[in-house]
This record gives C-alpha cells, structure tokens and sequence, in this order.
C-alpha cells in the first residue's frame, strides 16, 4: 500500500510541475531559505499530517517540519497545526500538493467524525465503501480512520462482496453463496463472505444457505431494518446500505445493525479550508 502512496505523489509532482515551476524558478535564487506555516482557516478535525511529511519528503528530504497538531485533533480557525523550513524553492513547489492532499482528507476526516459522533450510545459502526477518487483510495481510506470511522473493503481484492449484479448474474442468492465458498476452497483464500439482498425472501435464502459473515440490507426501511434484525437474531453480522442520510442515521443504528456503510464520507465532501504561508 506505501507503494501505491509513493506512486501518487510522484505522478501529482509530474502533472503539477511538468517540466518545471517557471514561475517560482525564475524569481527565487536557488540558495534562498525561508519557512512557511500550515493555518486551519475553519474549524474541523485534522488529516493529512503525516501524508504532508511525505510530501515533503519526496521532493526535498532537507525541509525540516515542526509538527503542533497531530492527525485526528479537532482544530479551530486560526490554529497553526505546522511549520516548514527549507529552500523556498522547495517550499513554494509542495505548497498546492500538500493542500491537495491535507484539504481532501480534512474535509473526509470532520464528515467522518460527525457520522460517528451521531451514532454515539448505539452499537453501530460507520463504514466508508469503494466510492472513492481514483488513485487516492489509501489516502481517503486513512481519512476515514483518522475521523473515527471504520473501513470496509480496500477493493476487489480484501473481501468477498456479493452484489446484486453479482446474484443476479450467477443465478440467484444461493448459487452466489456456493460458487464463492468453492473459490475460497479451490484458490485457499481465507476472506470474509458479504452479500446484499434486497428483500426479506432474500434474507431468508442466504441465511438457509448459511457459511457468509455479513449481510447487506439494500435500500430496506426502517420498519423492515428492524424486522431484519429480528430475523437474523446474532446469527451473522448486519450492514445497513443505501438510501441512508445524516438525519436518519441514527434511526437505523437503533434497529441493532453492526454497520452503516456511507458512500457520502468519500464522494461528496467539502474540503476543510487552510492555507500556507510565509512566516
């Protein structure tokens, strides 16, 4: 995974600089020395510093960074969470990755925190999902932690996910079931088995089926959420998707699900505001 990291920052450097930052290379001497701030400009909670550290780092190992807020603190505008001294050359060339980067997973990390917040005093955990910016699923996926959340599957490869294309396309819940149990077998995987139904003679099939550890209730009421987990009485885990908003979160957290899994934390969230300055 630190692969994948190291990949993106060095393709964010060659998109942004290209073959080089004319503008900074024209009017700072190479030799000048400066430092600049990081100022939390809204209030939120704090992602991206130890991302910001290896940005850094990449382009110029000799930048020394003074870190005052660590990652998951919740800031307040006005706070200066690090500072940054080096070549300004340096400083001015990581300025907008670093942002990039620490604005993005700000912003995820206070969506995070307060979809965990609401579900305090209920068993229900928050769970991110695939819906995700290309090449940055690691570093939302960090975001995610970093606010309190839990993740679910990093891909394709880490779990077992029966959808409902999936069940569709093999012919139903139960042939589903088996031809993965058989992959398992076959390839000697040992990955957890998900799968989503749709409505209660679904539930019912996959758990006759048996041999899955989660079941994902698609787009169910709330009425027939309860329902669900009275049907299923402990006997595998039980996921709440779909459909589900910041105002009725907590609604299906008190059916009794284990999670609630929220696209929304990864794909529509509004950068945390900051800025990078001379000081």
């Amino acid at each position: 995974m630190d692969k994948l990291i190291d990949d993106l920052i060095k393709l964010a450097f060659a998109e942004d600089i290209g073959d080089g930052d004319h503008t900074t290379l024209c009017c700072i001497p190479a030799t000048e020395m400066g430092k600049s701030q990081l100022i939390i400009k809204e209030d939120g909670v704090l992602a991206g510093v130890e991302m910001a550290r290896r940005v850094f780092k990449a382009f110029d190992p000799e930048l020394k960074m003074t870190v005052f807020i660590e990652d998951g603190a919740e800031v307040k505008k006005g706070d200066i969470a690090f500072v940054v001294e080096g070549k300004v050359q340096s400083l001015l060339q990581t300025e907008r990755l670093m942002l990039n980067i620490m604005q993005r997973m700000s912003g995820i990390a206070t969506t995070t925190r307060k979809y965990v917040k609401r579900l305090e005093g209920t068993k229900t955990h928050v769970l991110d999902t695939r819906k995700t910016t290309p090449g940055m699923r690691m570093i939302e996926k960090e975001a995610v932690r970093i606010g309190g959340g839990m993740n679910h599957r990093i891909g394709l490869f880490d779990m077992i996910l029966l959808k409902d294309n999936h069940v569709d396309f093999a012919g139903g819940i139960s042939k589903a079931i088996t031809r993965a149990q058989e992959y398992l077998k076959e390839k000697g995987k040992n990955l957890k088995i998900e799968i989503e139904v749709r409505n209660f003679d679904e539930l019912e099939e996959a758990l006759q089926t048996g041999g899955i550890d989660r079941i994902m209730l698609d787009n169910f009421s709330i009425e027939n959420t309860k329902e669900a987990v009275r049907r299923v009485a402990g006997r595998v885990e039980l996921e709440s998707s779909g459909g589900i908003t910041f105002d009725t979160l907590r609604d299906y957290a008190e059916c009794g699900v284990d999670y609630i899994s929220v696209g929304a934390l990864t794909h529509s969230v509004k950068s945390l505001d900051m800025s990078f300055k001379a000081c």
